[in-house]
């Protein structure tokens, strides 16, 4: 297979992929000096936008080609000339699969725990190899997760098991569903793929900034465990880890989980334990320093939302093709280092989306952003966060972040009004150090109300201090950003997890044989794409052990 890359096109004539796929046959005829008889089939590898100029908005796009023969790939790219040898190659023509069933498998099923992406493609892999895990989550099925969540913003009443951050898909699911990573890996594309075939829309397979949305995600996430299902795997919700079991020697025998029917705990035997429960099951972490598996503070980050008009970020981005139907909103991705050492920086940032309620725990109030497929909002928002490093936190115990997130969120909850209405201050105020009393022509997006007020208090000192010094930095790399009735919506605690479960290079848990601590709470991951490749690792690990 051949790929050739760099391929210009303008906006008008690249719109969708019939238009790149016609672009690319006529890129591939020139560049290889072949006949169209001679291409067996051709797809549409990558499709990023290209704003540098901002009078010259294009897309710039890279395609796959299979021709008649390997013979004549070979052929024709040795006599590419020099010159565009960096961009026309010979690549692998081998997919990424899943692993083949287990011959033999032993008795007892491994068991995971959470549904979020790293826990679903780890009981998915698992299912493939023909293991047939048990899935255990705490929270609810993506309908009635839904349902809880609406009864949050109706009636101001938290499920503290099924919520933003608990139920089928976990965090992901409500925050956009953004696909785009800064790392590489050959799961990657199996990831997209699996996603494509449980409905989601076949552009992410292209585009260098894929996203799914919280509008499709739901069902999505629902027929890859309706898929496990049908592989001879189970799904079970509203079932809450709540010990673990060992030997001796400190090995997993089994677990205990409980339902909200139940005032008994069920035992469930297994050896091989996935553990994927996200980074904001703050009890499991007590539970795991309660049996000394082993832990250890974890730099993470936390700051406030930033809401702009998402009309002036396209024209920042954009410039005179801002607003073409084919752009769509743009997203950014900013970063200031800082003269007292630190770094602010841009993250999940949801074009076109809103500020949405992410807290799990009654009194402590975190929100979080999200968008629809079309991201057709009329704000843009994202964190706007600084780094939390172990010698920002007292002592060494490894769970003193979560009690600093925990303090601020009670703090952001307090300052709220004490009924999840989330503090909120302009950016200008923000930057004079006064109280705000009221909005500008930028409107909060956060659904349950925001009060009006300073946010000082609901962060530590060098955070708000760096937020000070980097909001008019990042003003001069993107116009307008820091403009002073942009408004900080408090407080954004979970981007990443405080904690990791420590492991070995092979997915084991340091001090304890068949615990595989796993995705973004154990400390391994940090978006969808890279939880799901840590799920499938581990998964993989622990058929290795078998």
């Amino acid at each position: 297979m051949i790929e050739i890359t760099q391929v210009h096109a303008s906006l008008d004539e690249a719109g969708d992929e019939t238009a790149c796929l016609a672009i690319g046959r006529r890129a591939v005829k020139r560049a290889l000096r072949c006949e169209g008889s001679q291409i067996k089939a051709i797809e549409l590898h990558r499709k990023s936008i290209d704003a540098r100029k901002k009078l010259d908005v294009h897309f710039i796009l890279s395609f796959r080609v299979e021709l008649t023969s390997s013979r004549l790939e070979q052929e024709l790219v040795g006599r590419v000339a020099e010159r565009d040898r960096s961009r026309i190659r010979m690549v692998g023509g081998e997919a990424p699969s899943f692993p083949n069933p287990v011959p033999n498998a032993p008795k007892g099923r491994p068991v995971v725990v959470g549904a979020g992406c790293a826990g679903l493609f780890a009981a998915l892999t698992l299912a493939e190899a023909g293991l047939k895990p048990l899935l255990i989550e705490r929270g609810d099925p993506a309908l009635r997760r839904s349902e809880a969540i609406d009864l949050f913003l109706k009636e101001r009443t938290l499920d503290p098991e099924s919520n933003i951050q608990f139920g089928l898909g976990g965090a992901g699911t409500f925050s956009d569903g953004k696909l785009n990573t800064g790392t590489k890996n050959p799961a990657h594309r199996l990831i997209l793929e699996t996603f494509v075939d449980a409905g989601s829309p076949r552009d992410i397979l292209w585009d260098a900034k894929p996203h799914i949305g919280s509008d499709i995600l739901p069902a999505v996430v629902t027929n890859i465990s309706q898929r496990i299902e049908q592989l001879g795997g189970t799904v079970r919700y509203r079932t809450k880890l709540v010990n673990i079991r060992t030997d001796g020697s400190g090995a997993i025998t089994g677990v205990d989980v409980q339902t909200p029917q139940e005032t008994a705990s069920e035992t469930i035997a297994t050896k091989h334990l996935i553990l994927a429960c996200g980074h904001s099951a703050r009890d499991v972490f007590e539970l795991l320093k309660k049996h000394n598996v082993a832990l250890a503070q974890k730099t993470f980050a936390m700051g406030v939302r930033i809401e702009h008009p998402q009309r002036d970020i396209d024209r920042a981005q954009y410039g005179p093709s801002a607003g073409h139907p084919v752009l769509g909103a743009a997203p950014y991705k900013l970063v200031a280092h800082l003269p007292n050492g630190r770094s602010v920086f841009s993250f999940c940032m949801c074009p076109g989306g809103q500020v949405v309620a992410a807290s799990s725990e009654q009194g402590h109030l975190c929100v979080n952003g999200a968008s629809l497929n079309a991201r057709d909002g009329r704000n843009a928002n994202a964190a706007l966060l600084v780094n939390v490093t172990p010698n920002d936190l007292p002592g060494d115990d490894p769970l003193a972040g979560i009690e600093l997130q925990r303090a601020c969120e009670r703090a952001a909850y307090r300052l709220g009004g004490s009924n999840w209405n989330a503090p909120a201050q302009l950016v200008g105020d923000f930057l004079a150090g006064r109280a705000s009393t009221a909005p500008g022509k930028v409107k909060p997006t956060y659904p349950l109300g925001v009060t009006w007020t300073a946010i000082d208090d609901t962060l530590p000192q060098h955070i708000v201090e760096s937020l000070r010094l980097g909001i008019p930095l990042l003003g001069k790399k993107l116009r307008g950003y820091d403009r002073p009735d942009a408004v900080l919506t408090g407080v954004e605690t979970r981007s990443s997890s405080p904690v990791t479960v420590t492991r070995d290079r092979t997915c084991h848990a340091a001090s304890t044989p068949g615990l595989y601590p796993c995705g973004e709470g154990a400390g391994y991951a940090g978006g969808i794409m890279s939880a799901a490749t840590d799920g499938i690792r581990c998964a993989e690990a622990l058929i290795a052990d078998l």
